[in-house]
């Protein structure tokens, strides 16, 4: 519409005045341009109505948001304030909650601390009455122990004294079997006791010891007829008494064996004197069990005395019958 209205006044201009070519072409172009421009400027005009009437609908829809958020942002408000109210009473109820609880706590504890004070002091009360009743146990099971061990001791001592009194008794009796051996042996030998002979008890045996000048010559062991006659009494009596253990014992003194013999020493002739002695016991008395009987040589190394004067080493030039009661005997008569 512009345009028309624009061509109407070009002609008007050109029909008052006279206008050139040239001015004619450059308003053309000038129209040509403004021409251009309209349309460029009406395209514009129509996006920009597009682009308002798309900012209106957008304007119309955040508006209609708008108040959407402001109806929920009330809402929301009225909300927080009302949380805000139950925050604060739920707050005042906790502040007074807990200060019921503390205030119970503190009580809880005092009582708890006053049970803890009477249990420890009860504890402490069962465990002396517990102590104390644990001595008094020991105690009684001491003195139970005690009379239980003085009974026992009591019972003891009485089977102690009982068996050292028939140990006494038996002993006794031995001693008086012993004396009554060594009695028999003594009257048996009777007349040889100033010739070298003697007759003597010692640690439970008889001692029945012969000097060499009773018994044997010299360096020999045959046994010289006096001798003979001292073994064959000695003989009568160990058959009276078959308990008796017989061990005949040779011995000599210090100085060197000077025989021709095969006796090469004191050791040989110890023995073969001792074994003479056996055979003329075992000759006069048929009941003696050889079995009973042993024989042994000492040699030099028994001596009664020292070896330092003549009358010393005739002493110790001697054989001697030992005489020992049965052990086992003795021992069964102990109840052993």
């Amino acid at each position: 519409m512009k345009k028309p209205l624009l061509l109407c006044a070009l002609a008007s201009v050109m029909a008052t005045s006279c206008v050139t070519l040239n001015e004619f072409e450059n308003l053309q172009a000038k129209y040509d341009q403004t021409s251009r421009q309209y349309t460029l400027t009406k395209q514009e005009l129509e996006e920009i109505k597009e682009e308002n009437a798309a900012l209106a609908r957008q304007n119309t829809a955040l508006t209609s948001d708008y108040s959407d958020l402001t109806l929920a942002k009330s809402r929301s408000d009225a909300a927080v304030d009302s949380l805000g109210r139950a925050l604060e009473q739920l707050r005042h109820h906790y502040d007074t909650t807990m200060e019921n609880y503390m205030q119970e706590v503190a009580g809880k504890n005092r009582d708890l601390t006053r049970s803890q004070n009477l249990l420890a002091a009860r504890t402490k009360e069962l465990n002396d009455k517990e102590t104390l009743l644990q001595m008094q146990q020991n105690q009684f099971q001491q003195q139970e122990t005690f009379q239980l061990q003085r009974s026992e001791l009591i019972a003891k001592q009485k089977q102690l004294e009982q068996e050292e009194a028939a140990t006494r008794a038996q002993l006794e009796a031995k001693e008086r079997e012993l004396e009554a051996v060594r009695n028999a042996v003594a009257n048996a030998l009777t007349g040889f006791a100033d010739k070298g002979l003697n007759v003597e008890t010692k640690d439970g045996k008889v001692y029945v010891s012969m000097e060499n000048k009773l018994l044997f010559p010299s360096a020999s062991w045959t046994v010289s007829k006096e001798g003979q006659n001292a073994i064959k009494e000695l003989a009568r009596v160990l058959e009276q008494d078959s308990t008796l253990s017989v061990m005949v014992e040779g011995h000599t003194d210090n100085d060197p064996y000077r025989g021709s013999t095969a006796v090469k020493d004191n050791w040989d002739l110890s023995v073969m004197r001792a074994t003479a002695i056996v055979k003329l016991l075992l000759q006069h008395g048929k009941g003696i069990n050889p079995a009973r009987i042993e024989a042994c040589g000492h040699g030099e190394f028994a001596p009664k005395v020292p070896n330092d004067s003549p009358a010393n080493k005739a002493i110790n030039r001697r054989t001697e019958i030992v005489l020992t009661p049965d052990i086992q005997k003795v021992l069964r008569q102990l109840g052993r």
